[in-house]
């Protein structure tokens, strides 16, 4: 039997479902009053909203003393949340971005646990093409002996990451229309550049800054800028 698509399809059509939703794409767990703010819509809206997104599934709350925290209820709600944003029409302020805001999003950004925007696809593009990752089917990253050589001189050891979905896998970016790293290993890739000092995730919002420290070791270890027009070093 068909998997009936249009049940959370309605759900995630309307707006104000859609905007709680996409302000939960860095992975991170929000109270009901944070999505209310995100959504533009008094408490008592926000409340039915999500309780309804609970009860369809695509979201999980946690209780924690007399509060409540909502999250993502899965990397797959995640995913299809992603690939809506690539089917939706350009955002102009993101095709030429005029604020702040909108230019750090572009910049770089968490996508559910792994870097998204320029910066993560331009460290995907760079992974690439030193055969640290190769394309592989169905979406997935194949990596390299040298790649888990690679990854280790960061922290992350390949061989103990699990996931039925794929250690590494292809994550169309929505602002660049090109792919970055996610999967297990991408979420402990920017795990360790984040623990290294090259990243700083901004307290609010899904943002990621790329610091001075961080700029000369992507530069130096990937030849990765951000400063470019997006060329890779061989």
């Amino acid at each position: 039997m068909d998997a009936n698509i249009a049940t959370p399809a309605a759900l995630i059509g309307d707006p104000t479902r859609a905007a709680m939703l996409q302000a939960l794409q860095d992975g991170r767990a929000q109270p009901a009053s944070a999505l209310a703010w995100a959504a533009g819509v008094t408490a008592q809206a926000a409340s039915n909203h999500l309780a309804r997104l609970v009860d369809g599934g695509l979201l999980a709350v946690e209780r924690e003393g007399r509060h409540r925290y909502y999250r993502l209820a899965s990397a797959e709600v995640a995913h299809a949340i992603e690939a809506l944003s690539v089917l939706a029409a350009p955002v102009r302020s993101l095709e030429v971005p005029r604020s702040p805001k909108a230019r750090a999003l572009r910049d770089a950004r968490c996508c559910y646990g792994h870097l998204a925007g320029r910066l993560g696809v331009r460290v995907c593009d760079a992974l690439v093409a030193r055969d640290l990752i190769r394309p592989a089917a169905e979406k997935l990253y194949e990596v390299t002996p040298e790649g888990r050589r690679w990854f280790e001189d960061l922290g992350v050891a390949v061989e103990t990451l699990r996931s039925p979905r794929g250690v590494a896998r292809q994550c169309l970016d929505w602002t660049e229309r090109r792919h970055h790293l996610a999967g297990p290993l991408g979420v402990k890739l920017l795990e360790a550049m984040t623990a290294r000092g090259w990243l700083a995730l901004e307290a609010k919002g899904r943002a990621v800054r790329l610091t001075a420290e961080g700029a000369t070791a992507l530069q130096d270890r990937l030849g990765v800028s951000l400063e470019d027009e997006g060329r890779v070093a061989a």
